[in-house]
């Protein structure tokens, strides 16, 4: 199994994005509880749960900063 694109992650919707990083999070809880108790058999599933759960943060962020620096800000020397 390859490990996901990002490009999937950029072409989900705000909403969507939201959505999506809370069940990679639970499913790596999930995970986490699997090991603890002994019945995760494909280890692999860390490594790609995480690499997914890093992308959309990342995406998160750029659209994040990308709103911030859209917004006009307020210029310092023009409040006399």
């Amino acid at each position: 199994m390859a490990l996901p694109k990002i490009e999937e992650a950029r072409n989900l919707g705000d909403q969507e994005l939201a959505e999506e990083i809370l069940a990679v999070k639970r499913q790596l809880f999930d995970l986490r509880l699997q090991q603890a108790t002994r019945r995760l058999e494909k280890l692999h599933q860390f490594k790609h749960t995480k690499h997914r759960l890093g992308q959309l943060l990342t995406v998160e962020g750029e659209r994040q900063r990308a709103a911030k620096a859209q917004k006009p800000q307020p210029d310092a020397t023009s409040e006399e």
